[in-house]
């Protein structure tokens, strides 16, 4: 099934893919309820697209209206192919795009703040709470943003990670959305819900 742009300036382009067994691309209506629930707020935003894969979650939010997207992405394989996929990425308006080769898990560089970050791991690593703890550490969440972790619904995620706290989970099929914002000082859960 060839992976396409859903929306906005790009919508339609085939991006190209890696083999099923080196990524676990992000399904299209999952991706579409992903970026409906953004909302507007995708205009203009920085979006840090972490595990990038083929980087078709931050793609996406470019052509949707981010105005910058970091891509960061160990494998060789994957970064070759999030290089040829932004190549073609043809925009009238101006936008930048960073990708760096990295392993998140040494930690995260600290010259930007994200109005969202997507993580998206491989299922059978569990990385989703240890990445938590290297977004907190390197203090790049803006104020009112958003941590959105991609997960199988086996590997449950806690309530609250501090700084963080889970304000909204929404399930489809075996994967599972859950978003994540500064832990508010009150504590207040507000807008916890479980979607299914």
């Amino acid at each position: 099934m060839p992976i396409r742009i859903i929306a906005g300036e790009a919508k339609g382009r085939k991006l190209k893919s890696l083999p099923p067994e080196k990524t676990r691309p992000l399904l299209a209506r999952i991706k579409k309820s992903l970026f409906d629930i953004i909302g507007a707020k995708i205009k203009g935003c920085v979006f840090l697209d972490l595990y990038a894969g083929t980087g078709s979650v931050g793609i996406e939010a470019l052509s949707r209206g981010a105005k910058e997207v970091v891509f960061i992405e160990k494998e060789s394989q994957a970064v070759k192919v999030i290089k040829e996929n932004l190549r073609g990425l043809n925009l009238s308006r101006n936008f930048k795009a960073r990708l760096i080769q990295h392993d998140i898990r040494s930690g995260l560089p600290r010259d930007t703040r994200f109005d969202f970050i997507f993580v998206a791991p491989p299922y059978k690593l569990k990385l989703i709470t240890p990445t938590l703890r290297v977004i907190g550490e390197a203090n790049i969440l803006a104020s009112n943003g958003w941590i959105i972790c991609q997960h199988h619904f086996r590997e449950k995620l806690p309530e609250e990670y501090f700084p963080f706290e889970l304000f909204r989970e929404k399930k489809y099929g075996d994967t599972i959305l859950s978003f994540y914002r500064w832990k508010r000082i009150d504590n207040e859960k507000i807008g916890l819900t479980t979607e299914n």
